[in-house]
């Protein structure tokens, strides 16, 4: 590889994309968030600065997520924020970079066809799209070429990736609508419901992060969170528990197993009985819940084990993939879907 040649991993997820720039790793963890101008159509701002904006925009600036359920929901802001994206890390690059993308196992022909013309109008040379599974399990660590089951399951801000991976593709799959956001929604309406007051999603986030569980936890804290009155319209501080918000996102997280359960009842049993000595990988920010992995053991009755970078899990399995580009054909990498059709 030439020294100004650069090959590039993009995890593009509904709440975060990560970009992995080879020789160099993880350069850079942005809101998949844009900050336009409606009146004159410009981008005003990508990432983190456009986050800020959430809620706080004049009626003619709007943030816009782009990305909907791991997919391309708006295919022109996702060109300009990926083009900003790539400008930053091939700023001083003579040539176009190849990218690996990470993509949903559940995606289309057309959301396939989608992503590669959005990359390739941003500035790459050449587009190759990686099962998020797959990418999940190579930067867990997990040699996917042997005829050995693994299961994963990435739990992001959009949707929730289950799948049995073994032979270096997708055995099994399942893309559900419960993930980060459902588990912020969950919380907004029980609180609306239990106490009346209308709280905002990043607030409902934040209470996730700091005192949300699954399971109960040894020593129960509590938050005051301020809202508006449903009542009367006027602000309105009310105290929470970690019990309350286990409550919240019981149902939630009951269907996220029922999930799990079902993608193992489709394994073919040899692979299950792979699983069930190799346990269950968890990856994606939705798995830092507290108690989730032994709420999900406990259904299963097998050990749910969370990686160590869950966030970044996804895009330094995609980055290992980039040493083998030169063998890759473009378009969608999946190599046991390679061998059935050779």
């Amino acid at each position: 590889m030439l020294f100004f040649e650069r090959d590039i991993a993009i995890d593009l997820g509904t709440t975060s994309t990560l970009v992995y720039v080879r020789g160099k790793g993880v350069t850079m963890r942005e809101p998949t968030v844009v900050a336009v101008d409606r009146t004159t159509g410009k981008l005003l701002k990508v990432g983190e600065d456009a986050q800020k904006m959430l809620g706080r925009t004049p009626a003619n600036i709007v943030a816009i997520h782009p990305i909907v359920n791991g997919v391309i929901s708006d295919y022109d802001m996702t060109t300009r924020m990926l083009q900003e994206l790539l400008g930053r890390v091939t700023s001083f690059s003579f040539f176009k970079p190849r990218v690996i993308v990470c993509v949903p196992s559940s995606i289309t022909g057309v959301e396939e066809r989608a992503t590669i013309d959005a990359v390739i109008e941003a500035g790459a040379r050449k587009v190759y799209l990686l099962e998020k599974s797959v990418a999940t399990s190579t930067g867990a660590g997990i040699d996917i070429s042997k005829p050995d089951g693994h299961m994963v399951v990435d739990i992001g801000g959009g949707t929730t990736e289950i799948a049995v991976v073994s032979l270096g593709g997708v055995v099994e799959c399942e893309s559900i609508k419960i993930a980060g956001d459902a588990f912020d929604e969950a919380i907004v309406r029980f609180i609306r419901r239990q106490h009346n007051v209308l709280i905002g999603k990043r607030t409902a986030e934040e209470l996730k992060i700091q005192i949300g569980c699954a399971v109960n936890r040894p020593e129960m804290e509590t938050r005051e969170v301020k809202g508006r009155s449903l009542q009367n319209g006027l602000p309105k501080a009310i105290t929470v528990n970690s019990n309350d918000i286990k409550d919240a996102l019981e149902e939630t997280v009951t269907k996220l197993q029922e999930s799990i359960q079902i993608v193992l009842e489709r394994t073919p049993p040899e692979l299950v009985a792979d699983i069930s000595v190799n346990g269950i990988v968890m990856s994606g920010g939705g798995s830092m819940l507290y108690g989730l992995d032994q709420a999900i053991t406990s259904q299963t009755g097998i050990e749910a084990v969370v990686v160590d970078d869950t966030l970044a899990c996804a895009a330094y399995g995609a980055g290992k993939m980039l040493r083998e580009l030169n063998t890759m054909p473009e378009g969608m990498i999946n190599l046991a879907r390679r061998k059935q059709m050779k």
